[in-house]
């Protein structure tokens, strides 16, 4: 593969470092990573892997932009109320950078289709709103060894992990399952502020770009939250759970 000189111009910055180089820049464009959600957290890590060249961007999501969405989902503007996210969000990515290629699904992600969307993708990355979401991402992951690079954001406060089926915990590890219906509605209530998202979208990223060109350490042992409020982020180990019954006898597989 070999970049035209516009395209070295664009990746310059990237292929100064040692640690990508133009090898680095060609895996990134041979890579496939699969967004669940074009929404808060959904735009930004869209945005910077579009900028980063990553090859083929998938999105998944069945809403469509409505105006109480632009205070935080940053990939839409006034002109895309109405439009499905997924189309405004491809138009936004492809308009930034034209060598990516971004393929929009205006589905549901469900247990019938989520093998098939997740079989042809390197990695995915859950921008999900909520934990039956999780979870179903989680498990499929799990069962089809696809590394998964997991958010969340609430009011002020924000985390992500990777997991590495075969290699670490997963999501059940941490969270077995799902909270009473009771606290799920009530955090779907509690309201955020926009610039949570800007922080925590672009560490999933980053875990991202780190995973494909194989370089640094990534959140597949640790949680990370951070808290708005008072600047702070914190790191949470997280083991494997042995009795884990998504996860417990991967290992010995």
């Amino acid at each position: 593969m070999h970049f035209s000189t516009e395209q070295l111009q664009r990746y310059s910055r990237h292929i100064v470092l040692p640690e990508v180089g133009e090898e680095g820049q060609i895996k990134l464009a041979r890579a496939r990573v699969f967004i669940i959600g074009v929404g808060g957290l959904g735009c930004p890590v869209g945005y910077y892997l579009a900028a980063a060249g990553v090859g083929t961007i998938g999105l998944i999501d069945n809403d469509v932009v409505e105006i109480s969405n632009l205070q935080r989902q940053i990939a839409h503007s006034m002109a895309s109320v109405g439009m499905l996210k997924v189309e405004s969000a491809k138009k936004t990515f492809e308009r930034l950078n034209p060598d990516v290629a971004v393929i929009s699904v205006p589905e549901r992600l469900t247990e019938e289709n989520i093998v098939h969307h997740f079989s042809s993708y390197d990695v995915i990355v859950d921008c999900s709103d909520n934990f039956a979401t999780r979870f179903l991402v989680n498990d499929a992951c799990v069962l089809m060894r696809k590394p998964l690079v997991s958010g969340a954001i609430l009011k002020f406060e924000g985390q992500v992990m990777t997991i590495l089926p075969g290699k670490g915990h997963c999501y059940r590890c941490l969270f077995e399952d799902l909270p009473p219906q009771e606290i799920r509605h009530s955090l779907q209530t509690s309201g955020l502020l926009g610039t949570v998202p800007g922080v925590i979208g672009p560490i999933q990223a980053m875990e991202v770009l780190k995973y494909l060109l194989g370089i640094g350490k990534l959140l597949s042992d640790r949680l990370l939250t951070y808290d708005a409020i008072n600047s702070r982020f914190r790191t949470v180990r997280v083991p494997p759970n042995p009795a884990c019954r998504v996860c417990g006898d991967t290992k010995n597989r």
